[in-house]
């Protein structure tokens, strides 16, 4: 599923034109966005969290010519599943393309 898809998913259940569902969901995604580069925690319930973990800078090493390069510290995004959400996956049959409903 993409971004799309999620949109027109929100205007089919909720009844709402498509411009306003993108508006939703362009909201939400914003929002998190926002709160990721504060360096906030979010969390879905029975779904699971976004973090943002630091990393170091680290001497690597260029696969292709074998060339030391010095790699800057970062921070990334991260996603920690939750226990239900883990849970309905690992428990239910997987679902092709062609069955699922809208």
């Amino acid at each position: 599923m993409n971004k799309s898809d999620l949109v027109e998913l929100l205007a089919q259940r909720r009844n709402l034109p498509k411009k306003k569902a993108e508006d939703v969901i362009n909201l939400i995604f914003d929002g998190m966005g926002e709160a990721l580069i504060r360096g906030d925690r979010i969390e879905i319930r029975g779904w699971g969290s976004f973090s943002v973990r630091k990393y170091g800078a680290y001497v690597g090493r260029n696969p292709r010519t074998g060339v030391s390069i010095e790699v800057k510290p970062k921070r990334l995004p991260f996603f920690k599943v939750g226990k239900e959400l883990r849970d309905r996956i690992d428990h239910q049959p997987p679902v092709r393309p062609s069955d699922e409903k809208l």
